[in-house]
């Protein structure tokens, strides 16, 4: 061995001996809008996020703002090490880089309407986002406004373009007609109009083409130069709902989603867009009587039949689509036993809950409320498994009691 290779050697010895660096501490950063702000720059409405969704793979981000647009992004940072950051993981590979995603495109999927019947306004603002499977190289999402639901595909595509006429200089003149043997050349009699009486439009009836070809008879070259992302909308699902849609939720059979407003949750498949099966229905006969309205629903990552939502006071119900068509009673019912004393004039608009998730196995729900998240097993519905404060700093500031005048 030379002297090189042992330098070599023995710096890769060094290399694999080295402490492997810890990894960078995530900076958060609170952001309303995309890109650098100036100080004292406004930010304008419209530009203000107001959903945003991974897809399972959390290889691509979506999100949506109150004008309207889808904006996605693809994430770079996994193609360095030829793997997914789990994958990654498992194999205890370093990983010193913040999550990377880049630009990827942008569509407008909404845009203002307004209700002549109910003499409403329409806002474009997107509520919710939700990725659909993929397929053939092809994105899938739907997008929804307060009341119509869209289904998007977004593929590459190749621009081509005429590179190369391909035509022989030698055998033409300018734009006139190609001189061959047996093409007429005479002149031809126009009319006043600018009709043609000639009937041979300049080739003899013994015209034939040679057994080696035309040399100066050539067809245009097609070239593909670039390619593009081309959203394209599939379907729209609409005059479903009398009230704002809060939430949208894929199902694991892959061919039914469900809508969910303040007092319905309506079922859809994703090829029919004028028709929708209403599952549940919390609307009263007498609206004096309503005492909760639906706050978000989310169907069960692995079983079709389930699907959970919650309401305005906190609870979160399970449901079983195969006890009956309309699924008014709920399977299981998850709601924390509240501390005699405690009730206040915030009570209930401190336990509405914003949203909910079920854990990719399935096992578990965790649900966010206005100070807190609760992560529910649903085999036990006796309280949540576990309490993440949120907002502890206000916790002080509510009042134990209020005194009712009347």
């Amino acid at each position: 061995m030379n002297g090189g290779g042992s330098v070599e050697a023995a710096e890769a010895v060094a290399e694999a001996s080295a402490p492997v660096g810890a990894p960078l501490q995530l900076e958060w950063k609170f952001a309303q809008v995309f890109g650098e702000r100036t100080a004292g720059e406004e930010v304008q409405e419209v530009d203000i996020i107001s959903a945003i969704e991974f897809d399972r793979t959390g290889d691509h981000l979506a999100t949506g703002d109150r004008g309207g647009r889808v904006v996605l992004f693809e994430r770079t940072d996994t193609r360095d090490h030829g793997g997914n950051r789990r994958d990654l993981e498992r194999m205890d590979f370093p990983i010193n880089r913040h999550p990377e995603f880049r630009y990827k495109t942008e569509f407008q999927s909404h845009e203002p309407e307004f209700d002549y019947l109910k003499s409403l306004e329409i806002e474009e603002k997107i509520n919710k986002i939700k990725w659909c499977q993929s397929a053939n190289g092809a994105l899938f999402l739907l997008s929804t406004n307060d009341k119509t639901i869209k289904f998007w595909k977004v593929q590459e595509k190749k621009v081509k373009k005429i590179c190369d006429m391909n035509v022989d200089p030698a055998k033409t003149a300018g734009n006139g007609p190609l001189a061959g043997p047996g093409m007429s050349t005479s002149s031809k009699t126009y009319t006043a109009n600018g009709g043609c009486l000639d009937k041979t439009l300049g080739l003899g009836n013994d015209f034939s083409f040679p057994p080696g070809g035309a040399p100066s008879l050539h067809l245009p070259v097609m070239t593909s130069i670039e390619t593009s992302l081309v959203p394209r909308c599939r379907r729209i699902y609409a005059h479903a709902h009398d009230y704002h849609i809060n939430s949208i939720s894929n199902n694991s059979d892959g061919e039914t989603f469900i809508s969910a407003d303040d007092l319905r949750i309506n079922l859809w498949n994703l090829e029919i867009s004028n028709q929708s099966f209403n599952i549940v229905d919390v609307k009263p006969a007498n609206m004096e009587d309503l005492t909760e309205v639906i706050t978000s629903a989310e169907f069960h990552p692995s079983h079709c039949n389930i699907l959970a939502y919650s309401s305005s006071r906190g609870s979160v119900r399970l449901v079983d689509m195969r006890q009956s068509a309309l699924c008014d009673s709920h399977t299981k019912l998850f709601e924390e036993q509240e501390v005699p004393g405690s009730r206040s004039f915030f009570t209930e608009i401190i336990a509405s809950i914003s949203d909910i998730k079920f854990a990719k196995d399935g096992r578990y729900i965790l649900s966010r409320d206005y100070m807190t998240l609760k992560l529910w097993d649903i085999n036990m519905d006796s309280g949540p498994v576990s309490t993440f404060q949120v907002h502890e700093y206000l916790r002080p500031k509510q009042p134990i009691s209020c005194v009712w005048l009347y």
